[in-house]
């Protein structure tokens, strides 16, 4: 994909920094909104909403309604990406700091250039080098008290970047609908199964849930979906894909640097330790001749 002329990159810098400030800002509001909403439920609503509300902007746009065979494929990507994706983050934090939830998920290129193995893509030696380094952060972040002191949180955090990897990986493979309205359909069906988790998990909803869960919820459908996400599908557009995917490696920053100064989290030693070796690992993944993550689906998105 090469640059895009000049006319069109004038928003380059501010969708960048819609990317960087929102995605790597929805960690510490998922952890928030669990506070005071059940984390199924909250996902499942936030993910019907936006999609619904992306699918009727796209309808009024006059883009064709998705064809019933592109809602079924739509089903087991969405289910990957959002049920185990996104919905195992939100449960997790409710026990785990979502600057340590961020680095985790930032694993994900990783995953993809592992698990791409079985897909039929060859792992270059610059990726096994990325996978030792990224891996090897992963390790040391298991050594921190916080992943230890929370077994079952942690086990189904680490499924949330495996799952999204597996995701990216069969969107990739399956006829989807093109552009947002693969990204609305991902997001509808991946809430309808959540929804279906929520009610079999006997989540209620709260008489009086806290404003600031209320806030955090909302903030999350409208500026971690739709206005986020529509910046990073402008950069996939208009800028290198080095470019548009390097949200994978600022986010785990940018979310460690809010959990402590706004969330009020603890960051020892090894989260900062674990953010560096996982961030260098992300660099050589995305940064080479033929990036990993280079489609307009949602697949390429973290679980935000």
């Amino acid at each position: 994909m090469s640059a895009a002329p000049a006319t069109n990159t004038r928003l380059i810098v501010p969708a960048l920094a819609a990317v960087y400030l929102v995605w790597g800002s929805t960690y510490l509001a998922m952890r928030v909104a669990v506070e005071g909403l059940p984390p199924f439920m909250m996902a499942s609503t936030r993910f019907i909403l936006t999609g619904l509300i992306l699918l009727a902007f796209l309808r009024l746009r006059g883009t064709a309604w998705p064809t019933r065979r592109e809602w079924w494929y739509a089903t087991p990507v969405g289910t990957l990406m959002f049920v185990l994706g996104n919905g195992t983050v939100a449960v997790a934090e409710k026990h785990i700091s979502s600057g340590v939830a961020a680095v985790v998920c930032g694993t994900m290129p990783l995953w993809v250039a592992a698990l791409g193995r079985f897909f039929g893509e060859k792992t270059t030696s610059r990726e096994w080098l990325a996978l030792v380094l990224g891996f090897g952060g992963v390790a040391v972040l298991g050594f921190g008290g916080e992943l230890r002191a929370e077994p079952f949180s942690a086990l189904i955090l680490f499924l949330a970047p495996i799952s999204w990897a597996l995701g990216s990986l069969l969107a990739r493979r399956l006829p989807l609908a093109k552009g947002l309205m693969s990204a609305a359909t991902q997001m509808l069906t991946g809430g309808l199964v959540m929804s279906v988790v929520s009610v079999i998990a006997r989540e209620r909803v709260p008489v009086s849930p806290p404003a600031s869960s209320v806030i955090a919820w909302a903030y999350l459908a409208v500026f971690g979906s739709l206005v986020a996400y529509s910046a990073y599908t402008y950069l996939l557009a208009n800028a290198r894909p080095a470019v548009a995917t390097s949200y994978a490696y600022v986010n785990p920053v940018i979310a460690v640097a809010m959990g402590v100064g706004l969330g009020g989290e603890h960051a020892g030693p090894e989260v900062f330790i674990a953010v560096a070796l996982i961030v260098a690992a992300t660099v050589l993944v995305i940064r080479k001749p033929a990036p990993v993550l280079e489609s307009p689906t949602l697949s390429t998105a973290t679980s935000k």
